[in-house]
């Protein structure tokens, strides 16, 4: 399968307007083989994209930077999903025990490290807290480096809140291509959109980053891929991310056009119109079917269309296109009250192909 190219480039940028968005203290790190459980892999491993498409265990990098106000911090990090679904969350605390989490998020399942942010609420003023990123898809759990912040006095909690994240149909579906298309409410927040896609539910294809903004409207959002195969279903879905956190769409999917090569086209003969005493219109669709395609008509007064009395119209160049197209031919030179029977012929260079026999009388 041709995958899209996915931009790694424009994720950077993106995780460092988010973290820029707001002051940032720098926290203190604490050792991390303090909170080790059996379970739990630690230290930060990730921060590069993945050179092999084999899945496994996420990578997760734990940021320094912090955002406290007196009751709430906004933290960030980074994972690479490696191929698996992966959610993520905060464990947070008092102490390095830690002791609490926040609500899990998902981020996808592609290769590419992606920036993770969490909102921390309902903390105490002047509190050191102590915190970590924790990642976890279905080939195990990894926890970061732990570090700490201290909460304030009087400085007030954030305006706005996670994004609405809504997936909507496909359009501008073709053989190899299609339109990506979703809705997205920033929530006064600045905020980032991408799609995942793939031949499975599991997805496992990322686009580029794109910001949508700090408003508080809804907004459509779309892109374009290209490379596909086809007669293949892929699913999709939009994913949001602005600081307070990461929201998914749900997941819909669409098929791919046919054929998947070249081949004869294929033919149907329509109806007479326009019948006078001495002429008539000729109907039909063909599909080129991917190969250089040209059509005609043959016509006749003989019921079998047989060579001797057939006739036929010029013959018209299609093209190679992979769509059913209507065409037409005018006929002239008729007897009237007289029975015609007609069929439509398509040729490429992998066929000659008939449509049915179609009958009109002239008046």
């Amino acid at each position: 399968m041709n995958k899209i190219a996915i931009l790694v480039g424009g994720i950077i940028v993106v995780a460092a307007v988010i973290g820029g968005l707001v002051y940032m203290s720098r926290g203190s790190a604490v050792d991390s083989n303090a909170t080790t459980t059996p379970s739990i892999a630690t230290g930060d491993t990730g921060g590069t994209v993945a050179n092999s498409p084999q899945a496994g265990v996420p990578t997760v990098v734990t940021s320094s930077n912090v955002s406290p106000t007196n009751t709430t911090a906004i933290v960030n990090g980074n994972v690479n999903p490696k191929g698996a679904f992966t959610s993520y969350w905060y464990e947070f605390g008092t102490s390095s025990d830690l002791g609490n989490k926040t609500t899990n998020q998902t981020l996808g399942s592609g290769f590419v490290q992606i920036s993770a942010p969490g909102y921390i609420t309902g903390l105490l003023k002047n509190t050191t807290y102590y915190f970590r990123l924790v990642g976890e898809n279905k080939y195990g759990r990894v926890a970061g480096t732990i570090y700490s912040f201290s909460t304030s006095e009087n400085n007030p909690a954030p305006v706005g809140s996670a994004p609405i994240s809504k997936t909507i149909a496909a359009s501008g579906i073709s053989r190899t291509t299609a339109n990506l298309n979703g809705e997205v409410t920033p929530n006064k927040s600045f905020t980032s959109v991408w799609f995942e896609y793939g031949k499975t539910a599991d997805l496992g294809n990322t686009t580029a980053f794109s910001s949508v903004g700090d408003g508080s409207s809804k907004l459509t959002t779309s892109v374009s891929l290209s490379g596909l195969d086809p007669l293949t279903t892929y699913y999709f879905r939009l994913n949001a991310q602005n600081q307070f956190g990461t929201i998914n769409g749900s997941i819909l999917n669409f098929k791919t056009t046919g054929p998947t090569s070249a081949k004869a086209p294929s033919v149907t003969t329509g109806n007479a119109s326009a019948i006078s005493d001495s002429g008539a219109t000729l109907h039909g669709t063909v599909n080129p079917n991917l190969a250089d395609t040209t059509y005609w008509f043959e016509y006749s007064t003989d019921s079998l269309l047989g060579s001797v009395l057939l006739q036929s119209t010029d013959p018209v160049s299609l093209g190679a296109g992979s769509s059913p197209m209507s065409v037409d031919a005018a006929i002239t030179d008729l007897n009237s009250k007289t029975n015609y029977y007609f069929r439509l012929v398509a040729q490429n260079s992998l066929g000659t192909v008939r449509g049915d026999k179609v009958t009109f009388k002239t008046k």
